[in-house]
C-alpha cells in the first residue's frame, strides 16, 4: 500500500505541474501508458493470493482512476488556459461590414425573355403559353406546312415514339411556338395580340443552331392590321431592345403560315469584328414575318373575310448573341458561370422579375 501512496503522490504532484499537453501526454505515458508503473502494477495482481487482491486490486484501481481523472481535468484546464490566451491575440470587430459576396443571376437568355416580354408588353401584347409536346396538327397542319414539307420529316423533326397498336395522333417535340397561336386565337377569339416565347426542337447542332433552343413569336389580329403596323411594331421593338434608333429592311421571302411574307433585316455595321446596330451600310437579317395566312386564321377559329393579322418570330438566343457579343450559341447550354461572367452575366445590376 505504501508504494500505492508513493506512486498517487508521485503523479498527482506530475500533473499538476504539466505546463503543456506535450507534458502532461508524458506524464500519462509514464503512469498509465502499456510500460507505464501504475499499469506494471495492476498487471502483478494475477501473481497475488485471492486474500491479496481483495485488498490491493480495489486500491490499485482507485489510483488508476484517479490518476486518469487528474489527467483528464488538468487537459482540460491546459485547452481552457490556450483558448483563452488565442482570445487575447485574436479579435473580430463585430461592427464591421460583411466581405463581399458575388451576387447571382439569371441566364442571359432569361433576361433577353424578360426583356422581350417587357418590350412588347409595352406595345399591348400579352404572353401566352402551350405544350412543348404538341401533336402534328397543331405544329404543322394548322399552320399550312404541307405533308411533303422537309419539316414534317424525321431528319429535322424529333417525333415522339408510339408503340405497336397506338392509333393516336402522331405527337412531335414543338419545332416553333407557333402551335400557341394557334391555341390561343382558338381560346379568344379576335381582336388579339399576344407573343409566345418558349422551348422549341429541331435536329441541327452547329455554331448558330442546337437541338433546343428558344423562340418568341408575336401575332396581331384586328380588323385593319398591315404590314406597315408590323413595321412600326418591329421598328420599336428592336430600338428599345438595343437602346438605339433601329432601321428595318424587309425582304420578300416564303412562310407556308403568312402571305406574304418578309425576312426582315435591321441595319448594322461591323468595326473590328465587333457588331454595331443602328449604324452604318450593313444589314443582318433577325427574323421572319408576314401577314397570316387565310388559312392559319380560319384554323384558329377566325374568319379570314372579317379579320386579318401580322405574324413574326425570332430566335431569343440569337437576340442575346447580338446584343450581348456572345460568338457561340453551344456556349448558352456547354460552358460553366466563368464564361458567364466573361459576358457580364457574374452579377445581377439591373432589376427583374426574378431579382431586384
Amino acid at each position: 500500500m505504501d508504494g500505492i501512496q508513493e506512486l498517487r503522490g508521485k503523479y498527482l504532484e506530475q500533473i499538476a505541474g504539466a505546463a503543456s499537453a506535450e507534458a502532461l501526454e508524458a506524464v500519462r505515458l509514464a503512469a498509465l501508458g502499456k510500460k507505464g508503473e501504475i499499469s506494471l502494477m495492476m498487471r502483478e495482481l494475477g501473481k497475488m493470493t485471492p486474500e491479496e487482491r481483495k485488498t490491493a486490486g480495489p486500491a490499485m484501481n482507485g489510483l488508476k482512476d484517479e490518476i486518469d481523472a487528474a489527467l483528464r481535468a488538468r487537459k482540460a484546464a491546459l485547452e481552457d488556459a490556450a483558448l483563452d490566451e488565442r482570445l487575447k491575440a485574436e479579435w473580430l470587430d463585430v461592427t464591421l461590414p460583411a466581405r463581399h459576396r458575388r451576387r447571382g443571376t439569371i441566364h442571359p437568355v432569361s433576361q433577353v425573355i424578360e426583356e422581350c416580354t417587357t418590350i412588347f408588353a409595352d406595345m399591348g401584347f400579352r404572353v401566352a403559353e402551350g405544350p412543348q409536346i404538341e401533336t402534328d396538327w397543331y405544329n404543322f397542319d394548322a399552320l399550312n406546312i404541307a405533308p411533303e414539307h422537309p419539316a414534317r420529316q424525321e431528319h429535322d423533326t424529333f417525333f415522339m415514339h408510339r408503340a405497336p397498336g397506338d392509333n393516336r395522333p402522331p405527337h412531335v417535340l414543338r419545332t416553333h411556338t407557333s402551335p400557341v397561336q394557334i391555341r390561343a386565337m382558338q381560346d379568344q377569339g379576335a381582336p388579339i395580340r399576344v407573343i409566345a416565347p418558349g422551348r422549341v426542337y429541331r435536329m441541327d447542332m452547329d455554331l448558330t443552331h442546337t437541338p433546343m433552343f428558344h423562340q418568341i413569336e408575336g401575332m396581331a389580329i384586328d380588323r385593319d392590321i398591315s404590314m406597315a403596323n408590323l413595321k412600326w411594331v418591329l421598328e420599336e421593338f428592336f430600338t428599345a431592345y438595343f437602346g438605339t434608333k433601329v432601321k428595318t429592311r424587309f425582304r420578300a421571302s416564303h412562310f407556308p403560315f403568312t402571305e406574304p411574307s418578309a425576312e426582315v433585316d435591321i441595319q448594322c455595321s461591323w468595326v473590328n469584328g465587333q457588331l454595331r446596330v443602328g449604324e452604318g451600310d450593313g444589314w443582318l437579317e433577325v427574323l421572319g414575318s408576314g401577314m397570316m395566312h387565310p388559312k392559319v386564321l380560319q384554323a384558329g377559329g377566325i374568319d379570314p373575310d372579317q379579320w386579318q393579322g401580322f405574324a413574326f418570330g425570332m430566335g431569343i438566343d440569337r437576340m442575346a448573341m447580338l446584343k450581348y457579343g456572345i460568338p457561340d450559341l453551344r456556349a448558352f447550354f456547354e460552358s460553366d458561370l466563368r464564361w458567364l461572367r466573361h459576358y457580364g452575366f457574374g452579377a445581377l445590376e439591373i432589376p427583374t422579375i426574378h431579382a431586384g
